[in-house]
C-alpha cells in the first residue's frame, strides 16, 4: 500500500479560480472582496450574526478573550485534554488557565467537574469540541449564567457540527474556529471568531486590526493596544471556496468515521469516541484508544507497525497539566486527571483526509486487525 498521510487538504472547488482572481487584480493583502464574502458565508453556515476572519485559530481564541475583557489576574476554565493553543491563548491575556479532566466516553470536558473549579477570579468557561464532537452546551450555559460568566467555545475542529439542532457557532457567546490545512475546512492558515453579540463583534474587529476605528475614518491615533491578526484576501478566497462545499466535506468525514467503526467494531481492545444522540459529530479525526491487554499490543507498537506499512498516524494530545510551559507560567498542574492520562497514553488517530476511499480505509483496518494478538 502506498504511503497514506494522516490528513491532507481537499481542494476540489473554486479555490484556483478565486486565488487567480486575487493575483490578477492585485488584491492579495487583507483588503478585498473575498475577506468580506468569506466572513459572510461562514457566518451564515454557522448560523451566527457576525464573523471576523483572522490569521489562525490560536489568535481567534486570543481575540475572543480580549473582547471578553479577560486580563491579568483572571481565570479561564479549559479542558485538560486539548491542544496547547487553547491554554496558550489564555496565557497571552495574562490570565490563568484552569484545567478540568475529560469525560471517558466523549473525551470532552467533564461537565460534572467544572463547578468545583469556579472561583471569584473565573471569567470564562471555554469548552473544546474535541475531534468534532460538541460539548453539553446546555449544562455549560447554566453554569455560566449561575456565576455570571461568558462561554467561549474553541471549535477549531468542529466546522458544521451541531448541538441539539443548532450549529456550533450559534450557541456560545463567542465561538472560534481554525482553518489549518488538516481541518475539515481549510485556508492553509486562518481562523474565525463568530458571535451573535454586536458589541463583542465590534470589539473583535477593533482589536484584530491594530485598534483602528471600526465605524469611522482612520486618524492614526490608537486608544488601545491592538493586534495585527488580519487574514489575507488570498486565504479568504480559498476559505470561500471551501465553505461553498462545506456540507459535502462534512458528510465525507462522517462517512469515513462510519467506515472505520464498521470495519473495526469487532476488534477487541479498540474504543472509539462515543457520539451523543443530540449532536452531529463532524469527525475531524478518527481517533481510537488501545487497550493493550485486550488488543495484545501497545499503542506505540501499533503506530510503529502502521508506519512500516505506509500508514501515518498521530498521538493524542498530552494533558495540559503535563506541560512544562504552563507549570512555569504558574498554572496548577499537581492535580489528578486520570481520563486525560489514559487518552494520552493509549490514544492515536488514523488517516482522516476528507477524500479517503473506502478501499483505503478497509486496508488500514485490516492491518490493525491483523496486528492484534
Amino acid at each position: 500500500m502506498k504511503f497514506i498521510p494522516v490528513c491532507e487538504p481537499f481542494l476540489d472547488g473554486n479555490e484556483k479560480i478565486y486565488v487567480n482572481d486575487c493575483l490578477t487584480t492585485g488584491w492579495i493583502s487583507s483588503s478585498g472582496k473575498y475577506v468580506d464574502a468569506f466572513e459572510k458565508k461562514f457566518a451564515e453556515y454557522s448560523q451566527a450574526e457576525y464573523a471576523v476572519s483572522v490569521c489562525n485559530g490560536t489568535v481567534a481564541i486570543h481575540l475572543a478573550l480580549v473582547a471578553a475583557g479577560v486580563k491579568d489576574g483572571d481565570e479561564v476554565i479549559i479542558p485538560n485534554f486539548t491542544m496547547i493553543a487553547t491554554a496558550f491563548a489564555v496565557c497571552y491575556t495574562g490570565a490563568m488557565p484552569v484545567f478540568v479532566d475529560a469525560e471517558k466516553d466523549t473525551w470532552n470536558i467533564d461537565i460534572s467537574k467544572i463547578e468545583e473549579k469556579i472561583t471569584s477570579k473565573t471569567r470564562v468557561i471555554m469548552p473544546v469540541s474535541i475531534f468534532g464532537h460538541p460539548c453539553n452546551m446546555n449544562e455549560i450555559s447554566k453554569l455560566a449564567k449561575k456565576y455570571n460568566l461568558l462561554v467561549i467555545e474553541d471549535a477549531a475542529e468542529s466546522h458544521g457540527a451541531e448541538y441539539q439542532g443548532k450549529k456550533i457557532g450559534s450557541v456560545a457567546d463567542m465561538t472560534t474556529f481554525s482553518f489549518y490545512a488538516n481541518k475539515n475546512l481549510t485556508t492553509g492558515e486562518g481562523g474565525m471568531v463568530v458571535t451573535n453579540n454586536e458589541d463583542l463583534y465590534k470589539k473583535i474587529k477593533y482589536y484584530k486590526n491594530l485598534c483602528f476605528p471600526v465605524d469611522s475614518a482612520r486618524n492614526y491615533k490608537h486608544d488601545n493596544i491592538g493586534f495585527n491578526y488580519r487574514l489575507s484576501n488570498i486565504h479568504a478566497a480559498i476559505g470561500l471556496a471551501q465553505v461553498e462545499k462545506a456540507d459535502q466535506y462534512k458528510n465525507m468525514r462522517i462517512e469515513n468515521a462510519r467506515l472505520y467503526i464498521k470495519f473495526l467494531s469487532n476488534t477487541k481492545g479498540i474504543t472509539f469516541q462515543r457520539t451523543e444522540h443530540d449532536v452531529v459529530n463532524v469527525h475531524w479525526v478518527n481517533g481510537i484508544v488501545i487497550d493493550p491487554i485486550n488488543y495484545g499490543r501497545t499503542r506505540d507498537e501499533l503506530m510503529q507497525y502502521l508506519k512500516l506499512n505506509g500508514v501515518d498516524t498521530r498521538l493524542f494530545f498530552a494533558g495540559m497539566n503535563t506541560q512544562k510551559s504552563l507549570l512555569d507560567y504558574g498554572a496548577v498542574c499537581s492535580e489528578s486527571y486520570p481520563v486525560t492520562d489514559l487518552l494520552t497514553k493509549n490514544g492515536l488517530y488514523l488517516p482522516s483526509s476528507t477524500n479517503l476511499s473506502e478501499g483505503i480505509i478497509k486496508e488500514i483496518c485490516e492491518l490493525i486487525k491483523q496486528y492484534s494478538k
